[in-house]
């Protein structure tokens, strides 16, 4: 099961922590691995300006366990098979840019659904 955090917006409206194109989505996320249970928290901005999408997986920070269960999450919450969804950068940091291939425009609209924005 997906779970979301709704009125988790800490940014302005307009700020988005994805990018789309026509081919896909480019996200940034902040994992927290060992975050006793898989969520989606919301979107949040940094301290240095950066909007981010907040994710929290249950499995450890060891071995790409934590990356495995981000990428199965985030498929799971936007209804894209696992292998569409990419780890761009950021494979042993907290901050991560993935790709999601598909229909940029669905997945954006996936994604404010999913955060509960607009």
């Amino acid at each position: 099961m997906v779970q979301y955090r709704r009125n988790a917006l800490l940014v302005h409206p307009n700020e988005r922590p994805w990018l789309a194109s026509a081919d896909g989505v480019t996200l940034a996320v902040r994992l927290t691995p060992k975050g006793g249970r898989d969520a989606i928290d919301g979107i949040e901005q940094l301290a240095d300006g950066r909007v981010v999408l907040k994710v929290r997986v249950r499995a450890a920070a060891s071995e790409g366990e934590a990356n495995a269960a981000l990428i199965k999450h985030l498929a799971t919450a936007l209804r894209v098979p696992p292998r569409d969804v990419t780890l761009v950068a950021g494979a042993t940091a907290r901050l991560k840019r993935l790709k999601i291939s598909g229909a940029g425009a669905a997945l954006a609209a996936a994604l404010e659904k999913i955060c509960a924005i607009g």
